[in-house]
C-alpha cells in the first residue's frame, strides 16, 4: 500500500490517529447526481491503496443505503480504515425527512443499525450529525458516551455544532472532533468555532473543503449538472444565478495561482485547508478514482506563510455571494 497522506491526530484527552486526508463518500448514495455503487466501491478501495483510510459516511445518506456500501468496500479490510458515521437527521427509507433527533433512546438504536448496515462491530468515530433544538445536548452526549462505555464506539464527535455546545458537550464526555464546513468559501468558524477548538484540544473534521466542486473549477456558468443533482437547487444560493456568477470570479483567481504552483485550483484550495493546521483533516467526497488522485495530490502542495496569505486576499470572506445553504436554520453558528 502507498501511504502519500501520512496521518494526523484529532482530539487531545481522547486522540484518534486517522489519515491526513479522509473521504467523503455520500455523494456515492445520493445528492450529487446519478449513483453508481460498483464506482463508489472501487473509489474506496484505491483511496485505501493510496492510505486514505479514513471514511466518513452517515445513516442519513441514501438513506441508508451509503452505510451498507461502505461496508460492502471495507470488507476484508476494517483493520486498515478509521469509521466514521453519523446520527440525527431521521429520514424514512423513501427519503422522507422525520426531525432532527437527539433522543437518547434514538442514539442508542441509530448506532445498532449503523452498526448492522456497516457489518462492523464498533465505530471508530460516532458523530451528531445535527444538533436537536429540543434535546439538551447534555442528555444528547450521556447516550453516546453510553455507546463508548458499551464498546459500539470510540470516539465521540459533533457536526455543525456551535461553540457552546461544543464546550457543553466536552463537559460530559471527551469530544474528539467537530465536523463542520470549511473551505476558502466557508471561513466563519475561524471567528469563535475553531478557537474553542484548540482551547478545549478537539480536532476539527472540514467537509465539502472544495467548496461542494466550484473550487475546482469544474463548475462554470455554462457547465450543466446532472438533473438530479441537488447543487442545481436554490438550497445551494453560492452555486446558482447571481451567486454562482460572482463566486466564479474568486475561482478565476484560485486558478490563476494554482498555475504559478503547478497544480490544479482544486488541490491549490485544499491545501489551504491542510496549511491551517495538523489538527485539521479534510474528508473532499469525491465518487471517482481520477478525482480521488488528484486530492491526495494536494497532499504534495507545499505553501508557504506569504501564499497562505496571498490567497486569503485573492478570495476574501466577505466577497463569497450567498449563504452555503439554502436554510441555514439546523446549522448552529
Amino acid at each position: 500500500m502507498d501511504d502519500l497522506v501520512g496521518t494526523r491526530t484529532l482530539g487531545g484527552s481522547a486522540p484518534l490517529t486517522v489519515s491526513g486526508l479522509g473521504l467523503g463518500c455520500m455523494g456515492m448514495s445520493e445528492f450529487y447526481g446519478t449513483p453508481d455503487e460498483e464506482r463508489g466501491i472501487a473509489t474506496i478501495r484505491r483511496a485505501l491503496d493510496l492510505g486514505v483510510t479514513f471514511l466518513d459516511t452517515a445513516d442519513m445518506y441514501g438513506p441508508f443505503t451509503n452505510e451498507r456500501l461502505v461496508g460492502r468496500a471495507l470488507a476484508g479490510r476494517r483493520d486498515e480504515v478509521q469509521l466514521a458515521t453519523k446520527f440525527g437527521n431521521q429520514r424514512r427509507a423513501d427519503g422522507t425527512r422525520i426531525r432532527i433527533n437527539g433522543r437518547p433512546e434514538y442514539v442508542v438504536a441509530a448506532c445498532d443499525s449503523s452498526l448492522e448496515r456497516l457489518g462492523v462491530d464498533h465505530l471508530d468515530l460516532y458523530y451528531q450529525h445535527r444538533v436537536d433544538p429540543e434535546v439538551p445536548i447534555e442528555e444528547t452526549v450521556g447516550a453516546m458516551a453510553g455507546l463508548v462505555e458499551a464498546g459500539k464506539v470510540r470516539h465521540l464527535g459533533l457536526s455543525e455544532a456551535s461553540a457552546s455546545t461544543v464546550r457543553r458537550a466536552h463537559a460530559v464526555h471527551p469530544i474528539t472532533a467537530l465536523q463542520t464546513e470549511y473551505s476558502l468559501f466557508t471561513r466563519d468558524l475561524e471567528d469563535e468555532i475553531l478557537p474553542t477548538l484548540r482551547e478545549l484540544g478537539i480536532g476539527l473534521v472540514p467537509y465539502s473543503p472544495l467548496g461542494r466542486g466550484i473550487l475546482t473549477g469544474a463548475l462554470t456558468a455554462e457547465h450543466q449538472l446532472e438533473e438530479q443533482d441537488s447543487r442545481r437547487s436554490a438550497y445551494f444560493p453560492r452555486l446558482n444565478g447571481e451567486g454562482l456568477r460572482a463566486n466564479l470570479v474568486l475561482v478565476e483567481r484560485v486558478t490563476a495561482l494554482a498555475r504559478e504552483h503547478g497544480c490544479s485550483p482544486g488541490q491549490l484550495a485544499l491545501a489551504w485547508v491542510l496549511a491551517q493546521g495538523d489538527d485539521v483533516v479534510p474528508i473532499p467526497g469525491t465518487t471517482r478514482v481520477r478525482h480521488l488522485e488528484e486530492n491526495v495530490g494536494a497532499t504534495a502542495v507545499a505553501l508557504s506563510r506569504a501564499d497562505l496569505e496571498t490567497l486569503v486576499a485573492a478570495v476574501p470572506r466577505e466577497a463569497v455571494v450567498g449563504d452555503r445553504y439554502g436554510d441555514m436554520s439546523t446549522i448552529q453558528s
